[in-house]
């Protein structure tokens, strides 16, 4: 499977919405203001996600975008299969007709990557995404030494890494 620009995009974007509906429906136009991507290459996508039933759309002032579900019900595998990507490591489409209208020798192997990586899409939910979005705790470390000498203790914060 190749994921193309329509799949990370449409990916990337139900993160945004996820992280920011919070405050209300989200346009388009914030969206592709923050991930850089084409307002006009969201609204296709949206469409999509809209007859899927991935996010709800609400017209005129204040209006825009909102998911439809939990962000913990949809799987990246939803969002891939709504925008039209499939996935799908064969050569065929599964239709078994990759080597001159006959199964080729690799047939299996790529069908079972295939079902792995479905798996693995399925598994992945936005809200796992959102989450990992989240900074970092910062671990604040003690000089256990300084301490039991009868000095006080410094911390030593750490900055958070990206």
């Amino acid at each position: 499977m190749r994921l193309t620009t329509k799949g990370r995009f449409a990916v990337t974007a139900m993160i945004d919405v996820a992280m920011h509906d919070k405050g209300g429906p989200v346009t388009l136009a914030k969206i592709s203001e923050r991930q850089r991507i084409s307002l006009s290459y969201l609204e296709q996508l949206f469409g999509k996600l809209r007859r899927h039933g991935l996010v709800e759309s609400l017209r005129g002032p204040g209006g825009g975008y909102h998911l439809a579900r939990k962000a913990d019900c949809v799987s990246v595998a939803d969002i891939i299969v709504a925008v039209d990507e499939p996935i799908d490591a064969t050569q065929c489409g599964g239709r078994e007709n990759c080597h001159d209208d006959r199964r080729c020798m690799t047939h299996d192997l790529w069908a079972g990557l295939n079902n792995h990586m479905l798996a693995y899409l399925q598994g992945v939910t936005l809200s796992h995404l959102v989450r990992a979005q989240e900074p970092s705790t910062v671990a604040v470390l003690v000089d256990q030494r300084l301490a039991r000498n009868g000095s006080p203790a410094d911390e030593l914060r750490l900055p958070a890494t990206a």
